[in-house]
């Protein structure tokens, strides 16, 4: 990543995002809530993080931080996206003992 990719700002409309509520969110091209999909989901219970040293780019650590207070939680949900994507092969390369 460089500078130049790291301050691009957002092109949201945050202003209509936030004066939307139920009745003025279009859902039409959502699927139904049916019992296939509670058959399908995942229940997923929080685990207490351990502390840990990770050595990052200074530009990454900064853009993180600029999304707001909660950056190290967003940091271990990007790092949680990328481990479930590439769980398969980890999981063939690595056998815990």
């Amino acid at each position: 990543m460089n500078e130049l990719n790291m301050s691009n700002s957002s092109e949201t409309n945050w202003e209509m995002i936030d004066a939307l509520n139920d009745e003025t969110i279009d859902r039409s091209e959502l699927p139904p809530l049916d019992d296939s999909f509670f058959t399908r989901a995942k229940w997923r219970m929080p685990v207490k993080p351990i502390a840990v040293t990770v050595h990052v780019d200074p530009e990454l650590l900064a853009w993180f931080q600029s999304l707001g207070s909660e950056y190290e939680q967003r940091m271990i949900a990007a790092l949680r996206i990328y481990a479930e994507a590439h769980r398969d092969a980890a999981d063939q390369a690595i056998t815990v003992v």
